[in-house]
């Protein structure tokens, strides 16, 4: 692998949009477990219950679905106005948003060649919990408070791209992003790459694109304690007639033991359990899987559905 950066510190957050948008704030509010920090009369600011960040969820209200933008912080003001300089010398930049938004200051937004927008901030606001959500442990953000689901943190974000190794380039140069794990067509193509700003095993996938235009959203995950978490949530979903799309079971790939959801507005969402897995080989080797290999399914079996591999959003057109 080449040699990291680490500019970028994390991934921070996402802005989807929903439009049905009272129903996606009940969703994620009250089924997924995510809270409330803020919110206007077109967007809501979600976290959960151990992100340290104002927030790590923007949903915004919209005609249409899938991503509005993805926010990464960088390591110091520093590494931010450093990574400007690339971005802007390789043609991605879209330029300064001074005001910034809730919850973090001036960000620098690009975008790749597929459409989708992203930022780098590093001047953010840290949550401070009200009395009533104040932790027993000082070393946590918020105490668990068991509403729904109840995940713990941001995990990932998957995107939907046409041309998987021109998305790759960019990561590296905008983000200097890693690839831990990949798929490698019969064709010669590449399927997916899982992708790393720090020792977390990935924070951002990027599969091949099926459908009729760019800028999509496969889905965004967030990451609970335990396995057990898991299959409680499934019947969470199951009392509240939330669709499940597959799972529980346990990708190959980075062996996270999975779940998919569609919320009300039509967005995949995913709660997962990882393990312990984190990179700590300073020179790891990008592991690469072959079309055959994945043809056989999930770790345990389970055949991939053909929705996983066609279904995005916004929705493919009619």
């Amino acid at each position: 692998m080449n040699e990291p950066c680490f500019d970028i510190a994390h991934l921070g957050h996402v802005e989807i949009f929903s439009n049905k948008f009272e129903e996606s704030i009940h969703f994620f509010s009250k089924v997924y477990g995510l809270t409330i920090t803020e919110q206007n009369k077109n967007s809501v600011y979600f976290r959960a219950f151990d992100d340290y960040e104002h927030h790590t969820l923007k949903l915004t209200k919209h005609t249409t679905t899938g991503l509005g933008h993805i926010g990464y912080r960088a390591s110091s003001q520093k590494a931010l106005e450093k990574k400007v300089i690339e971005i802007e010398k390789a043609g991605y930049g879209l330029g300064w948003n001074l005001e910034g938004d809730l919850g973090h200051g001036p960000a620098y937004r690009f975008q790749d060649p597929f459409g989708h927008n992203f930022e780098i901030y590093y001047e953010t606001q840290k949550y401070i919990a009200p009395k009533n959500q104040k932790p027993a442990l000082k070393n946590l953000s918020q105490k668990f408070h068991g509403i729904g689901c109840c995940p713990r943190r941001i995990d990932h974000i998957n995107l939907l791209a046409e041309d998987v190794t021109l998305f790759k380039d960019f990561m590296k140069i905008c983000l200097g992003s890693k690839v831990t794990e990949q798929i490698k067509l019969n064709n010669g193509r590449l399927g997916g790459c899982w992708f790393t700003v720090n020792n977390k095993t990935y924070d951002l996938a990027c599969t091949e694109e099926h459908g009729d235009f760019d800028g999509r959203l496969h889905h965004i995950t967030y990451a609970v304690d335990q396995r057990e978490d898991v299959l409680r949530a499934a019947d969470i979903f199951l009392e509240n007639g939330i669709y499940i799309e597959t799972g529980p079971h346990k990708h190959a790939i980075q062996g996270t033991f999975f779940l998919y959801v569609w919320e009300p507005s039509g967005n995949r969402v995913e709660l997962a359990n990882s393990g312990a897995r984190l990179i700590l080989q300073p020179d790891w080797e990008t592991i690469t899987w072959t079309e055959d290999e994945r043809k056989k399914g999930q770790a345990w079996g389970l055949k991939t559905i053909e929705s996983f591999h066609t279904y995005g959003t916004p929705p493919n057109k009619e």
